[in-house]
């Protein structure tokens, strides 16, 4: 498995989601436009490939590169799920912004996510602020 920087173009984003369970956590509203400028600009995009090149794994996050890290995307092929492929890229984007050290990392995590960030040590946190008066029609990539 190579982890790397990588921008990712929309379709093939897109269709990463489909191969993933992440795809159920954007709204149906404006999705490609939305993904398209997600994927230009995200500061943190980090991929993981297998040995022939098929994208298995990606991580987006914001950051300061000073104190904290919230990870906004991670998703792992469902035929790689349980093989390192998550907390291989989590350690990496940590690493990225600033290091354990320095860096205090967030993320919003639905149900199904919580064991694994679990078991990567993070906790849950009451100190999150939301501002949200987006609307949001649930649909799952496919």
């Amino acid at each position: 498995m190579r982890i790397q920087s990588e921008r990712l173009t929309a379709a093939e984003y897109i269709e990463f989601l489909r191969r993933t369970d992440l795809g159920s956590q954007y709204p149906a509203e404006r999705f490609e436009q939305r993904v398209a400028k997600l994927v230009a600009n995200v500061p943190v995009s980090l991929t993981a490939r297998d040995d022939g090149g098929k994208l298995i794994g990606v991580c987006f996050g914001i950051t300061d590169f000073a104190y904290w890290l919230f990870i906004t995307d991670l998703g792992v092929d469902r035929d790689y799920v349980k093989q390192g492929v998550g907390r291989a890229l989590m350690e990496a984007a940590l690493n990225l912004a600033g290091g354990p050290d320095d860096i205090i990392m967030y993320t919003c995590a639905n149900e199904g996510a919580v064991g694994f960030y679990e078991k990567f040590g993070m906790e849950r946190a009451g100190d999150v602020m939301v501002y949200n008066r987006t609307r949001w029609t649930d649909f799952t990539v496919e």
